[in-house]
């Protein structure tokens, strides 16, 4: 007997659904991976801070001109400066990484529904054929009863 094949009316919605997941998922990689470039540039303005400062100390502790001063007082809140930015961008850098791992959350949830809806599909499918396949031997089966019955 052949059984007809099982054919989900929804794959393509599924297929792109499926298609959205991958690219939040690559979305949410390349969030990830600025991510990295900005802990580290704040790391790197974090240590300039620290070295400015220890500069500054090192100037005050010695004796030089002011001029030297105001040049390590200005070292040190330029690179303030550029650590604060770093965290703002690092700031920034969070939020798109919440927001990427918000999407790819959705797009997977979407793309879960429809998976569930075809496997139950699938099911209802396998339930229905095997019922018909059922009928169909129940048939056979009366009808060599029947033949056997006249036969005899």
């Amino acid at each position: 007997m052949n059984r007809p094949s099982f054919t989900f009316k929804l794959e393509r919605v599924r297929a792109l659904r499926e298609q959205n997941e991958e690219r939040a998922k690559e979305e949410l990689a390349a969030s990830l991976a600025l991510r990295l470039k900005g802990e580290a540039m704040l790391t790197a303005a974090s240590e300039n801070v620290d070295a400015a400062r220890n500069s500054q100390r090192e100037a005050a502790a010695a004796a030089v001109s002011g001029h030297d001063l105001q040049a390590a007082q200005a070292y040190l809140e330029r690179a303030e400066r550029e650590r604060e930015s770093a965290a703002i961008a690092m700031y920034r850098t969070d939020a798109e990484v919440e927001a990427r791992r918000n999407l790819l959350q959705t797009a997977a949830r979407e793309r879960e529904v429809l998976e569930r809806l075809k496997e139950r599909r699938r099911a209802e499918h396998k339930r229905e054929a095997d019922r018909l396949e059922g009928a169909a031997l129940d048939e056979m089966a009366l009808g060599v009863h029947r033949r056997a019955q006249a036969a005899s």
